[in-house]
């Protein structure tokens, strides 16, 4: 084992011990507030092009398992932790956390102060960080034009989306997924209803939906910046009046968007699996698990058709929205969980309760016409 360093666009240098693959990587530096959960924080494709920081002090300890994971091929650009637990001890546990980050090429750190680096974050906002050996003679110079030089990436949805359509078939309700970064814990929900998911890429235009023929379209979670998805919300706009809606994460940012509202980039963002989100419409508070660096803002909502349903309790930002004419709908947060609790997992049934309800009332329409011809 040998040092590693985490260096801040800001100057601050953390020197730990390395883990993981030997690889230099630059990336934006966040942090995590989950307890556990880590297999599905390192599969989690909403973290592409991150640096991510565990405040739980230790990570590993039960291994890492095959069922947990959020998708085969991690875009994480880095993990930090306090402690790295070096035999995990789990009957489901397959390897550990510093063998699997070896095979999937992700640098990590150990061994560091992750309280002072989450107090830098949330008092300065996330920032580009490197994670580099660490040298006896460090040039400021050197790495500071490096990440001065390296830009935050703004392609991150084209690189974790899907490349070619594809089918999880089922018996239930025709359910178009656009992929924006899936985890695969969505999947999972929409297969225990027996639904069958066709599973597209963020690109698929409004003609190539609706020649599915869908009963309705679920909105991923995803990474970046919901702007830098133009095509998804050109779609999201075209379809609105037509199919029911349901969107989740970068989806529902997505679904403002479209819909005429704003979003803006958080100072820290959310990111854990104990985010307190009050329903306006029940007034019951949920635990939710979240993952995102951007909100919708409350001030734009007041220019749309969008209706709000729900909040964050720490902070008062945009959980959850609806729409006044059209059958759709959408939340901040991750009904899935994967990692988190499951206390908004009803979300799913409610959607696919909003597609029989919108089909009965196009029959109904239709009968009248006939009925007035």
């Amino acid at each position: 084992m040998y040092k590693r360093q985490l260096i801040l666009e800001d100057g601050t240098i953390f020197t730990g011990e390395a883990f993981g693959s030997t690889q230099e990587s630059i990336g934006e530096v966040v942090f995590n507030t989950g307890m556990t959960g880590y297999q599905e924080i390192l599969s989690d494709p909403s973290y592409c092009g991150q640096i991510v920081t565990m405040t739980y002090p230790l990570i590993g300890n039960y291994g890492i398992n095959r069922e947990d994971f959020e998708t085969i091929n991690p875009s994480i650009r880095g993990f930090v932790v306090k402690e790295a637990c070096q035999e995990p001890s789990n009957f489901r546990s397959e390897e550990s956390l510093d063998n699997f980050l070896k095979a999937k090429s992700i640098p990590a750190i150990s061994n560091i102060d992750t309280r002072k680096l989450t107090k830098i974050i949330r008092k300065h906002g996330t920032m580009k960080g490197i994670l580099t050996e660490a040298y006896k003679e460090y040039s400021h110079k050197k790495y500071d034009r490096r990440l001065k030089d390296t830009p935050l990436m703004e392609d991150q949805v084209s690189r974790v989306s899907t490349v070619k359509p594809y089918v999880v078939p089922g018996r239930g309700k025709r359910i178009v997924l656009v992929d924006l970064g899936m985890k695969y814990g969505i999947l999972r929900e929409l297969t225990k209803r027996n639904c069958h998911v066709t599973v597209v890429p963020y690109h698929y235009s409004t003609e190539e939906i609706l020649r599915l023929k869908p009963d309705g379209i679920i909105l991923t979670n995803g990474p970046g910046d919901p702007k830098h998805v133009p095509e998804a919300i050109k779609m999201i706009a075209e379809v609105i009046n037509q199919i029911p809606i349901f969107g989740i994460c970068l989806g529902h940012q997505l679904l403002a968007l479209a819909c005429g509202a704003d979003t803006k980039k958080m100072i820290f963002g959310h990111r854990g699996s104990n985010h307190p989100v009050k329903d306006l419409t029940t007034g019951k508070t949920h635990i939710t698990s979240q993952n995102h660096g951007y909100a919708v803002t409350v001030d734009s909502l007041e220019k749309t058709e969008l209706i709000l349903t729900q909040i964050a309790l720490n902070d008062g930002t945009v959980e959850g929205i609806t729409h006044k004419k059209y059958p759709a709908f959408s939340v901040q947060y991750h009904p899935e969980s994967s990692p988190g609790p499951e206390d908004t997992s009803y979300l799913f049934d409610d959607f696919l309760t909003k597609i029989d309800s919108y089909k009965s009332t196009v029959k109904e329409s239709i009968v009248c016409q006939n009925v007035q011809i």
